[in-house]
């Protein structure tokens, strides 16, 4: 193996490092923002890759990332939720929240509807 390929090998490496620590980043940053929104608690302060592949949409080849995290409605259960990006833009946010009834009035104004961004043209 000549001396420029291991130098590929290895940029590429360092590239995709650093590429999946971009993305973890901001897969936190989202998922501590629709958190505090929706007046949860972020367990462990950190999401975790749960799987990893490869997209072909209009801008070319992405790389495709689904992220798990947990999280609390009052500090007692843990819950699981995921996010996924495709190269660092969200493709889809999901909490994995059980179907309750609500009882009180004042609880149904934190409920914040999560919309998939409409796919460009």
């Amino acid at each position: 193996m000549s001396s420029l390929s291991i130098l590929l090998l290895f940029g590429a490496i360092i590239w995709f490092w650093l590429d999946s620590a971009r993305a973890r980043e901001i897969a936190t940053a989202i998922c501590t923002r629709s958190c505090e929104q929706q007046g949860l608690q972020l367990l462990d302060q950190t999401v975790t890759l749960r799987r990893l592949g490869l997209r072909w949409p209009p801008q070319g080849v992405r790389i495709r990332r689904m992220f798990r995290f947990d999280y609390s409605e009052e500090g007692t259960s843990r819950l699981t939720g995921y996010i996924i990006l495709i190269g660092v833009e969200l493709e889809d946010f999901s909490f994995d929240r059980p179907v309750t009834t609500q009882s009180k009035a004042d609880d149904g104004d934190k409920v914040v509807p999560l919309r998939r961004k409409p796919p460009e043209s």
